[in-house]
């Protein structure tokens, strides 16, 4: 796994409501404004079916590639960077649902990657956001 690596900056946005949903709710906001900032176009986000779910679905701009994006967001480092989170089963379920989407758009012969965007949210507004690039591939056994 490939989690520790390029793209990072730090952004002023709001701070995040309380709980793990609110922290997971503005840290994919803070990762699709981030995404669209560098030229991505969001197609989807929050794709759920039975096997997995995908946080963000989007279109590189250099290679038209699809982009698969798991988006985790943390307050601190209590339990370890962020890209931590995303297991080898995690892993497996956002290929489960990235094989879904793909079948379901019909879109078999397309060039897709896998990638991870990890936040930490500051308490001062400011948050780290840290684009990981292919971190990792297609795992569906």
């Amino acid at each position: 796994m490939n989690l520790f690596s390029r793209g990072k900056t730090s952004s002023p946005a709001p701070t995040a409501p309380g709980g793990n949903r609110g922290t997971g709710e503005l840290g994919e906001e803070l990762a699709s404004r981030f995404m669209i900032t560098r030229g991505y176009r969001i197609l989807e986000r929050n794709f759920r079916c039975k096997g997995g779910e995908v946080d963000i679905i989007a279109r590189d701009p250099g290679d038209e590639s699809l982009v698969f994006i798991e988006v985790k967001a943390r307050r601190g480092l209590t339990y370890g960077v962020p890209q931590l989170a995303v297991t080898a089963f995690k892993q497996r379920q956002i290929s489960k649902a990235a094989l879904t989407w793909l079948n379901k758009n019909r879109r078999h012969d397309t060039i897709a990657r896998f990638d991870v965007i990890a936040i930490l949210l500051h308490t001062d507004g400011t948050h780290t956001v840290e684009h990981i690039k292919n971190a990792f591939d297609l795992a569906y056994s």
